[in-house]
C-alpha cells in the first residue's frame, strides 16, 4: 500500500471567491458569482493530491469556532484529518476574480497560535511523517509563530527519510531555504526577494535558481505564470510552457503546481515528464474556481499541449 503524503497548513482560511467582470475600487460592485470553501495552500495541495490518486494526511491549526467546513472537506475527499483545534475562528480571505484573470486578494492575518499548541504540533509531526512518503509545508505563517517556524519543522523531519516540499514566501522562505528542504517553488517575485536582485529575463532567473541549488536545495522549481516554469537540479534544467488557457481564476494554480511536483517526487517521475504533468495540473486550475482535476480526459488534453524544453546545456 502506498504511503500517504502529509500536508501541513499552519494558517488555513475559508476562501470567499467573488467573480465579477471588472472591480471598481471605492464603488459598490455587483458580483456574478461567489463561493466559500475550505482553503489555504496545504488544503489545496491535499485536494489535488487526492485527485492524483494519493492517500493524504493533513495537519495544522483550525479555529474551534468554525471548523465544520474543513471537517466536511476532509470527509468528502477522504483525507485523514489530524488538525489541531485552537481557540477562535479560522480567518476568511477574500479573492476577487475579474474577467481576464486578474485576482485581488484581501487576506486576514489568521489566528494567534499559542506556544503550547505549536509544541503539540511539533510533537505530533515526526510520528506522522514517518508513516508518509513526503511532507508538504505550505502557506503563510499565522501570528504567534516566528519566521523560522518552517525551518524548525524541516530540522525536525531530517531523520524521517522523507522529502520535504516548501511553498511559502518572504522571511519564512529565507529561513526555510537555510534548513535545506528537498524542493522549493518560488515564483519570480519571491525569487527577487530572495536574491535581492531583479529577475527580468531567463538568464537572471536561471542564475538565481543555480544559486539556490549551490546553497544545498536539491530541487528548485521557479514559476513564471503563463510564461511557464523551470525545474532545476544539480545536473538538469527543464522548462515547461503551458498552452494558452481561458482563465477563470488563477487562485490555486500555484498550489496545484506544488501538488503535481510532489506527485512526481513521490513517484520518482523523470524530470521532463514530471514537470510537464505538474505544469498541466497547474494550467487546469486556472479554468475553474477552486482546485482539483475535473476529469482525467481534460488533464490529458492539456498535458499534450504543454511544451517541454531541456535547458541543461546552460548549466
Amino acid at each position: 500500500m502506498t504511503k500517504p503524503v502529509l500536508t501541513v497548513t499552519l494558517n488555513p482560511a475559508l476562501d470567499l471567491t467573488v467573480s465579477l467582470s471588472t472591480l471598481h475600487a471605492g464603488e459598490v460592485n455587483k458580483a456574478q458569482a461567489g463561493s466559500l470553501r475550505a482553503a489555504g495552500k496545504g488544503i489545496n495541495v491535499a485536494a489535488v493530491l487526492k485527485d492524483l490518486d494519493h492517500t493524504v494526511t493533513a495537519t495544522g491549526f483550525l479555529g474551534e469556532n468554525n471548523h465544520a467546513q474543513f471537517q466536511d472537506f476532509c470527509e468528502q475527499k477522504a483525507v485523514d484529518n489530524r488538525f489541531l483545534f485552537i481557540p477562535g475562528a479560522t480567518r476568511i480571505n477574500v479573492k476577487i476574480s475579474e474577467v481576464g484573470g486578474r485576482v485581488t486578494d484581501v487576506n486576514l492575518p489568521g489566528l494567534n497560535v499559542p506556544a503550547s499548541y505549536w509544541q503539540l504540533l511539533k510533537d505530533n509531526l515526526v510520528p506522522l511523517a514517518k508513516q508518509c512518503s513526503a511532507v508538504v509545508l505550505a502557506g503563510s505563517l499565522p501570528p504567534g509563530l516566528q519566521q523560522n517556524a518552517y525551518a524548525e519543522l524541516i530540522h525536525l523531519l531530517k531523520d524521517c527519510d522523507v522529502p520535504v516540499v516548501v511553498d511559502t514566501s518572504g522571511e519564512a522562505l529565507l529561513a526555510a531555504v537555510a534548513a535545506k528542504p528537498a524542493l522549493i517553488k518560488p515564483n519570480v517575485h519571491e525569487l527577487e526577494v530572495f536574491t535581492g536582485q531583479p529577475v527580468t529575463n531567463q538568464q537572471q532567473l536561471l542564475a538565481a535558481g543555480k544559486k539556490l541549488i549551490a546553497d544545498g536545495i536539491a530541487n528548485v522549481v521557479i514559476s513564471d505564470g503563463e510564461k511557464g516554469c523551470y525545474w532545476l537540479t544539480e545536473n538538469r534544467i527543464v522548462k515547461a510552457v503551458p498552452p494558452l488557457m481561458d482563465v477563470v481564476s488563477t487562485v490555486g494554480a500555484g498550489d496545484s503546481l506544488v501538488a503535481g511536483l510532489t506527485h512526481c517526487l513521490v513517484n520518482k517521475t523523470a524530470l521532463p515528464e514530471g514537470l510537464q504533468l505538474a505544469c498541466a495540473v497547474s494550467a487546469h486550475a486556472v479554468e475553474q474556481v477552486g482546485v482539483g482535476i475535473l476529469s482525467a480526459e481534460r488533464l490529458q488534453q492539456i498535458l499534450e499541449l504543454v511544451r517541454v524544453e531541456d535547458l541543461s546545456g546552460s548549466l
